[in-house]
């Protein structure tokens, strides 16, 4: 058996390799997509004073500090059994919405445009943001910046700094807005939503008008059929911030929706010795195994996810996008039948740029956003809270328990990427499957293809790592002077 590694993987936040076994014959026998490192957060959170975990838990990624500053700060609030008055919920949600506008921009251009916007097979130099803007031009990447710079001078002016915020207390926020400060963000709101609609035109024209693209989209081979995970609201539209967590299964029947302090009902982990991530899964499906379809516990929680598990958008010009990517991919404008091209998440993740941008203008807008009251002091003794939101990758749950001085006891968390791990491995082995064939050269172009089958889920494997099995592959390379492989010792 022939064994094939990806390592490291390319263009995601932390660690990770793919490793491909083949048979004899030169056909794909199985594939892992495995992560080798640990963070251990949650260890980190015992003995420390809970109200210090919103502060704490960021610093897991650098990427999407918000998430967990926003998951952490709900948890809290729970933990103490207090509600934030209107007008700090209401400043969270607006900073929240910023931070998902710049991480989807950052994700789309940056990480996963060099796939569709030069070319799966170029050349590997061209590869990177640098070939994206020779692609689109100078102007367009100056506006990617621009969006970036913009929407971090909101998170700015909200949480005291651009990474690594600093806002949320029990029972609120820090600070609240001034004249000038709303009216920058308005400002600011306005520019996003024009960005995000020339991002989505773009896509189109560049993406969907290109028929080697369309048809890789709709290939077989970046395509599973499983369950859709996503945060709703009352009306089961796309929230961020609050509301329910739904699921529907493989046709897009509701399955179940749980309010966060019951996501142990609903959600167990799976753990696998060869990788620091665990497998979540539907409790009421149970784990079968890495397979996918309406028999398998495995679910997906990604943008095209929160899509299928909602009933649409919240916002005006999100809502006609919504209906004009359902329309596209399934013939139908309402969204009941749910979307499963693993890369038509890149074109969903453009719809939620939208979505942010729209609702950052309609919280800036909203008189009660300058309101004073902007905490309420806890006044219960502190026991156990969770709190969830969606992060760009997917849904983030918080779970903190402490003793009667709220000094944390255990926490869990189950973040966007660990959700998905289960359906990333089936998409880069049905990937590889596809790719790779008896007598055909195995190139560089190939490798990258089943490296885009997980750059759609725009992983983080730093927020991911939470399981440890007790026992890591152990690889140590002997290589002369000159770099070549003398010998290989290996211990799994």
């Amino acid at each position: 058996m022939k064994r094939i590694a990806i390592d490291p993987i390319t263009r995601l936040e932390g660690h990770g390799k793919i490793t491909i076994f083949l048979t004899d014959e030169g056909e794909v026998a199985n594939v892992y997509f495995q992560i080798p490192e640990l963070r251990g957060f949650e260890r980190f959170a015992e003995g420390r004073p809970v109200e210090e975990l919103p502060h704490i838990t960021p610093r897991i990624c650098g990427v999407c500090p918000e998430a967990h500053h926003m998951a952490s700060g709900k948890a809290v609030d729970a933990v103490f059994h207090v509600d934030p008055p209107p007008t700090a919920k209401k400043l969270r949600e607006l900073l929240y919405s910023a931070f998902f506008a710049e991480d989807h921009t950052l994700h789309f251009y940056i990480l996963a445009g060099p796939d569709f916007l030069t070319a799966p097979d170029a050349p590997v130099a061209e590869r990177n943001i640098l070939g994206v803007i020779k692609k689109v031009g100078l102007e367009v990447g100056g506006k990617v910046i621009e969006m970036r710079k913009r929407c971090n001078r909101v998170m700015e002016i909200l949480a005291a700094r651009q990474c690594h915020p600093i806002c949320n207390l029990p029972g609120g926020v820090s600070k609240g807005l001034n004249d000038d400060e709303r009216k920058e963000i308005e400002d600011i709101a306005h520019w996003a939503i024009e960005f995000s609609l020339f991002s989505i035109d773009a896509f189109k024209k560049l993406v969907l008008g290109n028929p080697k693209y369309k048809e890789l989209i709709l290939s077989d081979m970046y395509y599973h059929e499983t369950y859709s995970m996503g945060l709703v609201d009352e009306n089961n539209k796309v929230n961020f911030y609050d509301g329910k967590v739904r699921v529907v299964d493989t046709k897009g029947n509701e399955f179940c929706k749980y309010a966060p302090a019951e996501y142990r009902d609903h959600v167990a982990e799976h753990v696998e010795p060869w990788t620091y991530l665990k497998f979540p899964f539907l409790k009421k499906v149970g784990w079968k195994g890495l397979v996918d379809g309406q028999d398998s516990g495995i679910y997906r929680a990604t943008p095209q996810s929160r899509l299928n598990a909602s009933d649409g958008m919240a916002t005006p010009k999100a809502q006609e996008a919504y209906e004009e990517y359902y329309e596209t991919l399934t013939g139908d404008r309402s969204g009941k039948k749910p979307v499963h091209h693993t890369l038509a998440i890149h074109w969903a993740r453009l719809i939620e740029i939208l979505y942010a941008s729209e609702r950052m203008l309609e919280l800036i807008t909203d008189p009660e956003i300058m309101g004073k009251n902007i905490r309420t002091i806890p006044t219960e003794t502190p026991t156990e809270g969770v709190g969830i939101v969606e992060a760009p990758r997917g849904t983030l749950t918080h779970h903190y328990i402490t003793d009667e001085n709220g000094i944390v006891k255990r926490a869990n968390l189950i973040v966007g990427t660990t959700n998905n791990y289960g359906a990333l491995n089936l998409s880069v082995k049905k990937a590889a499957q596809g790719l790779i064939k008896k007598g055909k050269e195995i190139t560089e172009p190939i490798l990258n293809m089943i490296e885009m089958a997980f750059r759609a889920y725009d992983p983080c494997m730093a927020c991911a790592t939470h399981s440890l099995p007790g026992k890591m592959p152990l690889i140590v390379e002997v290589r002369d002077t000159d770099g070549n492989l003398i010998k290989t010792i290996r211990r799994d």
